[in-house]
């Protein structure tokens, strides 16, 4: 591949990367332990991250457990879970912590499918963007004569080869989500 189009290419793979993490953060009625992130407790006078003051483990599907090293722990991160925009009420049995993730409504996994097609058509709509971008400068290249006619056709052909080869792949990514959100 001509290495002046490489850095459309090089974008149009960061758009696809940005849309997977975005779908990441997308809950599809899974429990994930990533959703504990951000929450930290005093330990010892020092704000600490819940995952470094126990163990953490998804037991099933709609359940993180819990399991900090002091049971003395077990208030300071049940009080931090309520503060948190979680959502969920935990329950402790005196020794872990039980978050119980409810089952997604039919009608909020269609929203989150609608949420889905918009990010991967804005993916889509930045992929085309980069196309115009690479068009554009290959027009001004070919004017300023630095390449020839022939060679602006075999690269702008070059361009669109990938435009439709990331806008398929952004297409399969929301197949993909789309599906894991509507399964039951």
């Amino acid at each position: 591949m001509d290495e002046r189009i490489q850095v459309y290419e090089t974008k149009m793979k960061k758009t696809l990367e940005s849309l997977e993490r975005d779908y990441i953060s997308i809950r599809a009625g899974r429990a994930n332990p990533h959703v504990l992130d951000k929450l930290v407790v005093d330990y010892y006078g020092t704000p600490t991250p819940i995952q470094q003051v126990g163990n953490i483990t998804v037991p099933e599907a709609r359940v993180i457990l819990i399991q900090p090293w002091e049971s003395k722990l077990i208030k300071a991160i049940e009080k931090e879970i309520m503060a948190s925009d979680i959502g969920i009420t935990p329950s402790n049995d005196g020794k872990a912590i039980r978050l119980v993730f409810p089952e997604l409504t039919e009608e909020r996994r269609k929203e989150l499918a609608k949420d889905v097609k918009k990010k991967g058509e804005a993916a889509k709509v930045a992929v085309r963007n980069i196309r115009r971008d690479a068009n554009d400068a290959l027009k001004k290249w070919s004017k300023a004569k630095e390449i020839s006619e022939d060679e602006a056709d075999d690269l702008e052909k070059a361009v669109q080869k990938l435009t439709d080869k990331f806008i398929t792949e952004v297409d399969k990514a929301v197949d993909t989500k789309t599906k894991e959100v509507l399964t039951v």
